[in-house]
């Protein structure tokens, strides 16, 4: 047995270590192969490490080699791109001709920001917002234009992410489109099923400030001075002194300011209490205020190598001035920022005399895309207003093209989502209050009363002492409330509706005479409680009288019109009982007195003579 037991084991085992035979091979490969083929992925390469790149020459290196040398060298292992690396002229009359035409410096703006102030801001048309599940808050407007002979809808749709905008000839559609139609011509992303309309006046306002939130007018750049030899953050920001040629190229930059009470865009910097210098350089470019942040004149720490004070501005710059007085190659990681994205290199050449020339090369990381003017070949520029244009041209380009870059762009994209989001508020909720809507709290007590709405209880709130308006009471007196409350309080003056009023004062009068005499007429008929009840309010059959005998007096039968429209409007469509109805007629004719002499209101001859008649 144990023989044959291990002659068992040493079979199992040559047919487990044996390689399976060919038709075995076949057969797997056959019922397999395809379903293996398609598992089947390329592996990704392994990850690089500084030893895998070839490093690119450090400024030492190149400080040790002969000059000339280049204005900028890049970082051993990458990140950033050069413009303008060419800095030779082949030809002596290449130095007289303008470095680039006037045609070719352009400011590069956000178009679409002002599309809304331009096409569709004081001309007749729509606004919508909803809810989308995938895109978030949408806010879309519409308009009808023609242009030329033709009919065109002008569309913007708001999202989280960007707007978009398109002009559609009505007669590429087959049929006019509704607003969800018109929404997902422009974004094929929008799915929902329905818009609501933007009833608020005051929307348009709203837009063009969630549009025009990119658009800035102010900016500030650092200006850094590196002379021959400075290669580290510690001797660029350690310069206490400004050459000759330092100075006249801060005067072509812009007007040097005393700091101190300074009005103008002052870039972050101290005005009252001097804590970041005395004074700067400021200069306005095509109705733009541009403050520089210059290293000599920010203040300097004695034993602070880093020099912390004039870092943390200059640091939080997005885009800085490079000035070079002489041939130093510069590297950008030299300065360690998580803000600076780009730089403008300048080197000066006969510096002081009437042939001054500069020398530009630009860099920046590699995520911000590039941005104009291009910079001539080669790059060398006169003294002159031509390259002051270039100039500033160049930078506010710069910092544009740094925000799409992906720190600043995640940045704009938080800020856009919750400025949206707001605006989506705003429109919601007062157009929702323009229709007479508030909250879930309100619908359901207005719904509740059976009557009064909103307007009744935003009214009712405005008169009862010791309750606080409602969230919409005060939107709601735009609509007509304020007016009654005015006029109940001015003396002397008439308490009727406005003409701006959503219903006319007449009707609203006749509409409180007409049933306050029902009212007292069939409360006569059942009770002497309940005509006890209307005396005590002020409602005296003597007081009747004097009214249907002097019709000439406008302030007495106004006033008391306007108080019993007041006390009976919310029950005007209920035909209920007679005993609630005077009840209610009492009981808030009876809160709105105390509340008039709680506050001490005299709105003229009514206080007296009701007062007088209750007395006698």
């Amino acid at each position: 047995m144990t023989d044959l037991r291990i002659a068992k084991n040493a079979l199992l085992d040559g047919l487990l270590t044996s390689p399976p035979s060919k038709p075995l091979l076949k057969r797997r490969c056959l019922s397999d192969g395809c379903r293996m083929d398609e598992q089947r992925c390329p592996l990704p390469p392994p990850l690089k490490t500084e030893e895998d790149y070839i490093p690119y020459p450090s400024v030492h290196e190149v400080l040790g080699r002969t000059s000339p040398f280049p204005l900028i060298l890049l970082p051993q292992f990458g990140g950033y791109w050069i413009e303008g690396t060419n800095h030779e002229l082949k030809d002596p009359a290449e130095a007289e001709q303008p470095p680039c035409a006037a045609s070719h410096v352009k400011l590069e703006t956000n178009s679409t920001a002002k599309i809304y102030r331009k096409q569709f801001m004081g001309k007749e048309h729509f606004n919508y917002y909803t809810m989308d599940a995938a895109l978030g808050h949408l806010v879309f407007s519409m308009k009808y234009d023609v242009i030329g002979d033709q009919e065109h809808l002008r569309l913007m749709l708001r999202t989280k992410l960007k707007t978009y905008h398109d002009v559609i000839p009505i007669s590429c559609l087959t049929e006019f489109p509704n607003v969800v139609q018109m929404a997902k011509l422009v974004c094929e992303e929008v799915n929902v099923d329905r818009f609501y309309p933007v009833l608020y006046p005051k929307a348009s306002q709203l837009i063009i400030t969630f549009d025009e939130h990119v658009i800035s007018n102010n900016f500030k750049f650092g200006v850094i001075y590196q002379k021959f030899g400075q290669t580290s953050e510690e001797e660029l920001f350690g310069n206490m002194e400004e050459s000759p040629s330092f100075v006249e190229f801060l005067e072509l930059l812009g007007h040097r300011i005393e700091l101190h009470d300074f009005r103008g865009f002052r870039g972050g910097l101290d005005v009252t209490h001097g804590q970041t210098g005395t004074e700067s350089i400021y200069t306005s470019f095509h109705s733009k205020e541009i403050m520089f942040h210059v290293s000599t004149k920010l203040p300097y720490t004695e034993g602070d190598s880093q020099q912390l004070q004039r870092k943390r501005h200059i640091g939080n710059d997005i885009v800085a001035i490079m000035f070079q007085e002489e041939n130093t190659p510069f590297v950008p990681d030299m300065i360690q920022s998580n803000f600076l994205h780009a730089y403008v290199v300048v080197q000066v050449e006969n510096a002081c005399t009437d042939n001054v020339t500069y020398k530009v090369s630009v860099t920046a990381r590699d995520d911000v895309p590039f941005f104009g003017p291009a910079l001539p070949d080669p790059a060398i520029f006169k003294k002159g207003p031509e390259f002051r244009e270039f100039l500033f041209t160049k930078l506010i380009n710069a910092e544009y093209a740094c925000c799409k870059a992906e720190k600043f762009a995640k940045l704009e994209e938080r800020t856009r989502s919750a400025l949206l989001e707001t605006l989506y508020e705003e429109v919601h909720i007062n157009s929702q209050s323009m229709m007479g809507l508030g909250g879930d709290e309100d619908k359901l007590e207005n719904g509740a009363a059976g009557g009064g709405g909103g307007f009744f209880e935003s009214f009712k709130s405005l008169l009862v002492p010791g309750k606080s308006p409602s969230k919409y009471g005060r939107r709601g007196s735009a609509i007509g409330i304020g007016t009654i409350e005015e006029s109940l309080i001015i003396p002397g003056k008439s308490p009727t509706r406005k003409k701006s009023g959503p219903f006319s004062s007449r009707r609203s009068s006749a509409i409180g005479i007409e049933n306050i005499q029902e009212v007292q007429e069939r409360s006569r008929e059942v009770s002497p409680s309940t005509m006890r009840t209307l005396e005590g309010t002020h409602f005296s059959q003597e007081n009747k009288s004097d009214n249907s005998s002097n019709q000439s007096s406008p302030e007495f039968p106004a006033a008391r019109n306007s108080l019993a429209m007041c006390c009976r409007a919310p029950s005007i469509p209920e035909a209920q009982d007679l005993s609630r109805s005077s009840s209610n007629a009492s009981s808030f004719a009876s809160v709105v007195e105390e509340h008039e002499a709680e506050e001490e209101y005299d709105t003229g001859l009514v206080g007296g003579d009701v007062r007088r008649d209750a007395t006698q």
